[in-house]
């Protein structure tokens, strides 16, 4: 990934402010339709930079973390999302658009944005919904932990993607119980400093053997299928 100049305060920053009331609207709508069980949230820094690292199964995957986890959040977000009357809410509430088809600088600058504003940046390193297992890993989560030496946080979203019951299709049955796991943070880099091209492949390896273990054990502690 292209290497994007530091941010300014202001210049290209999500707004803190709306993150926190997305996390408020996120709290109503996850656990007013559904059952999250938050397991391991205490993981999450209190405070400084964090990177939540999640598997992506299901649509509600983003606002059912954003409801759940303990600080509020900023996920990079597919530009495709952007529509509509759906553009200026997601921006309100502190969210980033990305286009997955290039290196976007923009996208780029806002998240390093979030991190050097000790904020949460919430990534879907698998880069789309699919399996949900990390068996395919984008670079730029490895280039953000490193670069900017924030902890990563693994999250595993287990049951949002189960189908019996379901009265809408496209969604998790109401009242349904999902589980939301996070893991242990870690470093991603090799404390080095170093952010060549081969230190950020070793890191993406690291980063996705830490995951797959996570969602491993995630699944044996709640008792998920794999």
């Amino acid at each position: 990934m292209t290497t994007a100049a530091p941010a300014r305060p202001g210049e290209n920053t999500p707004s803190a402010r709306g993150a926190g009331v997305g996390r408020g609207i996120g709290i109503g709508l996850m656990y007013g339709l559904w059952r999250p069980r938050v397991l391991g949230a205490w993981r999450v820094p209190s405070t400084g930079p964090v990177i939540l690292a999640v598997n992506h199964t299901h649509i509600l995957d983003g606002p059912m973390l954003m409801g759940t986890a303990p600080r509020p959040v900023h996920f990079l977000i597919k530009k495709e999302a952007f529509i509509g009357p759906l553009d200026p809410f997601l921006r309100g509430i502190g969210q980033l658009k990305v286009d997955r088809s290039g290196t976007d600088r923009t996208a780029v600058t806002g998240a390093l944005a979030v991190l050097e504003h000790d904020g949460v940046l919430g990534i879907f390193p698998e880069g789309s919904r699919g399996e949900g297992d990390f068996a395919s890993l984008r670079a730029g989560l490895a280039y953000f932990a490193v670069r900017t030496g924030a902890p990563v946080v693994p999250v595993a979203m287990l049951g949002s993607d189960e189908r019996p019951g379901r009265l809408i299709s496209a969604l998790p049955r109401l009242r349904g119980r999902v589980d939301v796991v996070f893991g242990d943070a870690f470093q991603a880099g090799d404390g080095s400093g170093r952010r060549t091209r081969t230190a950020l492949d070793e890191a993406t390896t690291r980063i996705q053997e830490r995951l797959r273990v996570h969602l491993e054990n995630a699944r044996r502690l709640t008792g998920r299928a794999g």
